[in-house]
């Protein structure tokens, strides 16, 4: 059965989608951008302030779930300018400690609302 994940811990679809899925055990979330889900506003700063933004939101989405961030086996990043891959390399690591999820990283031209950083994530129960 496919449940629909809301809360406002995590920034609100700003189109026509959820901000996450829950599908036989699995937790699978849409793109997650660097917005205080307080304000709805943009988090201001560079990359290290946006990624540590977008993965806290990642983490609130993936809680809300019923699930953790140890839990996640795929992730995949967006980035605007793969130069700055080295600073979310270390925010990523702060919060994926060990036994590190999946991942692939690609490099964007533009992302919604030109944030820096984007993140999804592929969770199980």
């Amino acid at each position: 059965m496919k449940n629909i994940v809301r809360t406002d811990k995590a920034p609100q679809a700003i189109g026509p989608y959820s901000q996450a899925i829950e599908f036989n055990n699995m937790i699978f979330t849409s793109g997650v951008i660097p917005v205080n889900p307080e304000t709805n506003e943009l988090v201001q700063g560079g990359i290290e302030v946006q990624a540590e933004q977008a993965i806290r939101n990642l983490v609130a989405l993936i809680k809300e779930a019923g699930s953790s961030i140890e839990q996640v086996i795929k992730t995949t990043v967006f980035i605007k300018d793969m130069n700055d891959f080295g600073i979310v390399n270390e925010i990523y690591a702060k919060y994926f400690e060990k036994d590190c999820p999946a991942r692939s990283c690609v490099e964007v031209a533009r992302l919604p609302k030109d944030v820096l950083i984007e993140i999804e994530a592929i969770a199980y129960k």
